[in-house]
């Protein structure tokens, strides 16, 4: 399931339980996140999975949401968690439709 710049934006501003997990590198973290957000790289999602929350919405978060889609699948298919959210477009889409001036690389 995916979830739109726009509908995170909202859920955010309403005050919503979210946790927000951000799978790029630590370099891209670094430049640029959304604020609250969890660095847990894709390469490491493996051997961190217990810090993923089973309760309450999960937004995953990439750079344009391709690796996002990924912690996604792997995280519903070999932890059975089914409550999680792609950020569609990822960082990008976010800077380009919610925060004008949120980085953009």
């Amino acid at each position: 399931m995916e979830i739109s710049p726009q509908e995170l934006q909202q859920r955010l501003q309403a005050g919503e339980d979210l946790q927000l997990v951000d799978v790029r590198e630590p370099r891209e973290f670094d430049y640029c996140h959304l604020p609250g957000s969890v660095l847990i790289p894709l390469g490491e999602l493996a051997r961190r999975a217990e810090e993923i929350r089973e309760q309450g919405p999960v937004v995953l978060i990439c750079h344009h949401g391709v690796r996002s889609g990924q912690a996604l699948a792997y995280l519903r298919h070999r932890h059975g968690l089914d409550n999680l959210l792609n950020l569609r477009g990822g960082v990008h889409a976010w800077a380009l439709q919610v925060d004008a001036d949120f980085p953009v690389y």
